[in-house]
């Protein structure tokens, strides 16, 4: 990935929310070069979600409808907790 598509992804990434943008600005600048080239393509579609279903995602109060999301979600939240 060139970097300038990493900073226009890491500024998408941006959310508003601090919890939000601590989760996902750091796994783009750690973790997203990881991913498989199929997971990479969903990962611009979970930064289409609305804030608080991101957030009730993310603090696992709810789960996405969609499995790649939550997929991706749990990846990220593996990444962060002990």
């Amino acid at each position: 990935m060139s970097d300038v598509d990493r900073n226009k992804l890491r500024w998408r990434s941006r959310r508003g929310l601090l919890e939000l943008d601590l989760l996902l600005v750091n796994f783009v600048d750690d973790g997203y070069e990881e991913l498989s080239t199929e997971e990479q393509g969903h990962y611009p579609r979970l930064l289409e979600e609305e804030d608080p279903d991101l957030l009730s995602w993310f603090s696992r109060n709810a789960k996405s409808a969609d499995p790649d999301l939550q997929a991706l979600v749990e990846h990220i939240l593996r990444r962060v907790q002990p």
